[in-house]
């Protein structure tokens, strides 16, 4: 696995790399936007982890939306901040995880390697063998799990990796309600590293995209007190 964090606490960064380092990842440091921008072009990441506070009143969630447009890695926000709208707001701007400072050595890794198990797994069938063109059509919208791609109408979908899992899950059982941990544990795999409030923050975040919050019938509908399930009358 290669890395490439963005963090300005050089000591934090060196004692998190030197054990990495002998689980097999390889790390690669920067301390600024610039920096990590050349080393995302020069070494091509599996995956970034990004500070969500660096110097010169640069944040590490502009890297997130320079991501969703350039490079589409998996990412983890590394940040301080504990309050539940600011990881709300991360993960809405694309990262897969987030991580609160401080964090144990051995939370880092499992879940550095979690998010690039699960986001690897989503082109991969129940039987092993890769997706080839698997397309979901609902009503006006369109899912292409080989490509990640969704459309609603002739209108792209800028979706994370998670947010797709969860709408495929979701659009593949019309009716169905999901729990919370059944979404967790089937869209995104058992190995998730998270809380089960997580994916409302995706749900919300999907809804957005979908315009459900302005249609006569949702995409996305709550059952209170259970979970979420895809209308069956798909607009």
């Amino acid at each position: 696995m290669k890395v490439v964090w963005i963090e300005d606490e050089t000591e934090l960064l060196k004692e998190c790399a030197d054990y990495l380092r002998r689980e097999d990842i390889e790390v690669h440091g920067a301390a600024t936007l610039s920096e990590a921008e050349a080393l995302i072009r020069e070494e091509k990441p599996d995956l970034l982890l990004v500070d969500w506070m660096l110097p010169g009143g640069e944040s590490g969630l502009d890297l997130c939306k320079r991501n969703e447009r350039e490079w589409g890695l998996p990412i983890i926000m590394v940040t301080a901040k504990g309050d539940e709208f600011d990881k709300v707001l991360a993960l809405e701007l694309g990262a897969d995880d987030y991580l609160t400072k401080p964090f144990g050595l051995r939370e880092l890794g499992a879940r550095m390697k979690a998010v690039l198990r699960r986001t690897s797994k989503g082109n991969v069938r129940e039987d092993g063998r890769h997706r080839e063109d698997m397309r979901l059509q609902r009503g006006l919208l369109l899912l292409d799990n080989d490509k990640y791609a969704a459309q609603l109408e002739d209108r792209r979908l800028e979706l994370t990796r998670t947010e797709f899992m969860l709408l495929w899950k979701l659009a593949s059982h019309p009716g169905r309600v999901f729990t919370r941990t059944h979404l967790m544990d089937e869209a995104l795999g058992d190995d998730y590293i998270g809380y089960e409030r997580t994916i409302d923050s995706h749900i919300r975040n999907l809804r957005k995209k979908l315009g459900d919050h302005e249609a006569e019938k949702p995409y996305i509908e709550t059952v209170y007190g259970i979970g979420y399930r895809f209308s069956e009358e798909a607009r």
